[in-house]
């Protein structure tokens, strides 16, 4: 991303609090470069970028091993397997809670005297599922070569059977996550990745062993180290799983505030995995912990069948598991002033920020009847955190020109990033609006 000339003078104007007022300011300029607009499309967005490192990493070791002779003689499936190994673990442990904190703890560390163009591309960390998707791309395909080489050679009987049955499921949950796939079956995306991701490591237990000739040859070679690792990178979360008690307040029927203090207060910006039936579904939330006070509130917005009937029928207990895992705004202090834009529940992601304060930022909400959808309490907190905030009303003024208010609030509070949190057309029409025009801009990616 490019970001020469990326600092428009500033306007000393304070922020309209109305939509009226917000509609006179200026609007953007033409896009950039037509490099800057290439490199702004969602097509070329850094998840996809690392994708394509992963697997062009990949065809450079396939390469090598061919001018090395890895792929040819007895010691073939040995060298394919390792291969196949490195690829699946890069792909779990990317994923791991703890391994997705210290990823954003290292991009984070960054002073804001760095130059602007540094911080904006550390700004991307939360791209790194590309990295689980090039790699659980490249580890099935060199599993499937390396089954190929075990079918034609003289491997134990139990390590084919285990081996197919492994690759059956490898397909299955690779399949189940092609997007037209996850988008239109996202429960089974989501169950097909969990028992069939633990089917599949148990077969790899059993096939790895075959092939290593027992488990006390498995037990001391890297095979089962690694497979070791990758176990208790999966079990984790769910050595952590409790059931909690919560309190749920109901402002309407589209919003539900969920209250939690049972001895966690996580940090601002973190989300939480909560369920009903912890064997079949998961939904990630928001954490907005209150500064000075224990526990935290989860926004629930009415978005489908599960959060729908959440709000209906509000459970007294939920499912909690793992730890809580940062999110796309923790990227904030990378930057001297933010603006956030948020529609609707979007605002749930974004409010911990305002809370904490940790660096100045400025809200646009566009939501509706946000009083009457959101209640009194929650509207009168944030704005006695940001006095100066853009609050429009769809109900009252009509759905606006979203990238011209991020770019007029980015212009009158000399911000340095724009954090978007909304629904995904909104979110790539914001984010990529901005990159065209040069300015570093954030959002959800939907990669999982």
């Amino acid at each position: 991303m490019s970001t020469t000339g990326l600092r428009p003078p500033p306007v000393p104007a304070a922020r309209p609090r109305t939509a009226a007022a917000a509609t006179t300011g200026d609007a953007p300029p033409p896009p950039g470069s037509t490099l800057r607009r290439l490199l702004a499309h969602p097509r070329f967005m850094h998840h996809h970028r690392l994708v394509a490192a992963v697997v062009a990493t990949n065809l450079a070791l396939l390469g090598y091993g061919l001018t090395a002779g890895w792929w040819r003689g007895p010691a073939t499936p040995g060298a394919l397997g390792a291969a196949a190994l490195a690829n699946v673990a890069l792909a779990v442990l990317v994923r791991q809670q703890y391994v997705v904190n210290l990823l954003f703890w290292l991009a984070t560390r960054a002073p804001t005297h760095w130059p602007l163009r540094i911080r904006a591309t550390l700004g991307k960390v939360y791209h790194f599922g590309g990295l689980h998707v090039g790699a659980a791309l490249a580890g099935t395909t060199w599993y499937l070569a390396q089954l190929g080489a075990l079918t034609v050679g003289d491997a134990p009987a139990g390590a084919l059977v285990t081996g197919y049955a492994a690759a059956v499921g490898l397909l299955a949950v690779v399949g189940t996550a092609l997007p037209p796939v996850r988008s239109r079956r996202h429960d089974l995306f989501e169950r097909t990745h969990r028992l069939g991701g633990w089917a599949v490591l148990l077969l790899l237990w059993a096939q790895a062993g075959f092939l290593a000739g027992g488990p006390a040859a498995l037990a001391t070679s890297p095979q089962g180290g690694v497979l070791a690792v990758l176990t208790a990178s999966i079990a984790l979360p769910w050595l952590r799983l409790r059931r909690v008690p919560v309190v749920v307040e109901r402002p309407s029927s589209h919003v539900a505030l969920v209250h939690f203090d049972h001895g966690v207060t996580p940090f601002p910006g973190s989300s939480t995995a909560v369920s009903r039936s912890p064997l079949w579904e998961w939904h990630s939330f928001a954490n907005v912990p209150a500064p000075g006070r224990s526990g935290f509130r989860l926004t629930v917005s009415r978005a489908g069948d599960w959060t729908g009937r959440f709000i209906d029928d509000a459970p007294q207990r939920v499912w909690v598991k793992g730890i809580s895992t940062a999110g796309v705004a923790n990227i904030e202090t990378l930057f001297r002033r933010v603006v956030y834009v948020a529609t609707g529940s979007g605002i749930g992601p974004v409010l911990p920020h305002l809370l904490a304060g940790q660096v100045p930022a400025r809200l646009v909400w566009v939501a509706r009847r946000h009083r009457e959808t959101f209640g009194d309490g929650l509207v009168d907190e944030i704005l006695a955190h940001q006095p100066d905030a853009l609050l429009w009303d769809t109900a009252r003024d009509g759905k606006p020109d979203m990238l011209r208010l991020a770019w007029q609030a980015y212009r009158a509070f000399d911000a340095e990033a724009v954090i978007c949190i909304s629904n995904r057309p909104l979110t790539w029409q914001v984010v990529r609006g901005m990159e065209e025009r040069g300015v570093p801009a954030y959002g959800a990616i939907w990669d999982s």
